[in-house]
């Protein structure tokens, strides 16, 4: 059940660290992951001020939920990403590459005005499809 990057001449080239679509046989079981920010295991919030070690501990909090699930950041086919500023677009990106590799899953971007706490500068939720068995 392998995971696919859609890319088209058809559209702009992505930006960032993400693909155009991404398409899998929709068997195995679908694994919806809240909204992630970057709070550790112990409460504390990882990265005060610093989008990429944010980014990094937001990224980290994904991977445990779909690990404990029984699975990988490679079964993750969406993720949608709430940033404060989206002049921290590129930096977001960086640390993006060092986790998922392609196939890359889809994503979509937006900056909002307000978070559950004012240090948070990043929120990720994702949807992984993990293989059957």
């Amino acid at each position: 059940m392998p995971k696919e990057q859609i890319n088209t001449d058809r559209l702009r080239e992505p930006s960032g660290h993400f693909s155009q679509a991404t398409t899998i046989e929709a068997q195995g079981k679908l694994v919806f992951i809240s909204g992630m920010t970057a709070r550790r295991p112990d409460g504390s919030i990882a990265g005060l001020g610093d989008i990429e070690e944010q980014t990094r501990q937001v990224i980290e909090n994904v991977k445990s939920a779909v690990e404990e699930a029984g699975g990988t950041l490679d079964d993750v086919c969406r993720v949608d990403v709430y940033i404060r500023n989206m002049e921290h677009f590129d930096a977001i990106h960086k640390i993006r590459r060092q986790y998922f590799k392609p196939p890359l899953p889809a994503s979509t971007m937006v900056e909002v005005t307000k978070m559950t706490s004012p240090d948070y500068l990043i929120e990720i939720n994702a949807i992984a499809v993990l293989p059957n068995g």
